[in-house]
């Protein structure tokens, strides 16, 4: 069984501010889950973020376009492999003037659902902008690449074949979507879900087998006793 929950952030850098304690009243709820993660939504202003939003959250879908001022922001839990585990899902403007804005929206971030228009050439040349400013903030996370709008086939203008190549060179899954026909919504949620999970529990093994390695590892001294000696790490 899924759960949900709508937030809104305002349109300010003030009103973002408050977004931000919203947030932090959120995980301070009851935990209901086993794991909790941030996921962003990027690209080009007019790709349909808000849309695969709405539909992932809500399942829901409006034909008519309203651009997204600042951040927005939608919770749901799924299951995923006997784990609950929390989606806390940011929606991002994908004009310049809301920039400055955004970018303090990568911190903590798992996740990063990078979106362009399959009938819109120009927001697919942005994506490698976009995998840019990811690695600019983002020292380690999961990325998923989705093509959306793939319900107008004589309308589309990026062929799958040249999205798959490009997501090849990033290392990156491509989905292809249509948040209008709810096609492969769920999909690119419950895939880089996935991917976040696997991630978490590698960094919680490799951070178990540091702490052990510091402190199970004995060095001989020159009396042929053992000394415990701490690695170094960068």
């Amino acid at each position: 069984m899924n759960s949900y929950y709508n937030g809104s952030s305002g349109h300010t850098a003030a009103s973002s501010a408050n977004t931000q304690n919203e947030t932090r009243k959120l995980v301070g709820m009851q935990t209901d889950y086993s794991h909790l993660f941030k996921l962003l939504l990027i690209g080009d202003s007019g790709v349909g973020k808000s849309s695969l939003l709405l539909r992932f959250a809500d399942n829901s879908y409006t034909g008519n376009y309203i651009t997204t001022i600042g951040v927005d922001f939608k919770i749901r839990t799924i299951t995923i492999d006997n784990q609950r585990v929390k989606l806390q899902i940011w929606d991002t403007a994908g004009q310049e003037r809301f920039r400055t804005i955004t970018s303090t929206y990568y911190r903590g971030t798992h996740g990063v659902v990078v979106v362009y228009d399959v009938t819109n050439a120009k927001s697919f040349k942005s994506i490698q902008r976009w995998l840019l400013e990811i690695d600019q903030y983002c020292e380690s996370v999961n990325r998923i690449l989705v093509g959306n709008k793939n319900d107008d086939p004589p309308r589309k203008v990026v062929s799958t074949d040249e999205a798959r190549s490009l997501a090849y060179s990033y290392r990156i899954d491509l989905v292809e979507t249509s948040a209008k026909d709810d096609v492969n919504v769920e999909e690119v949620f419950t895939r880089i879900t996935k991917s976040m999970l696997k991630t978490k529990a590698q960094q919680q093994q490799a951070d178990k087998r540091a702490k052990e390695a510091r402190n199970n590892i004995r060095l001989p001294n020159a009396m042929g006793k053992t000394s415990r000696r701490k690695l170094k790490y960068c």
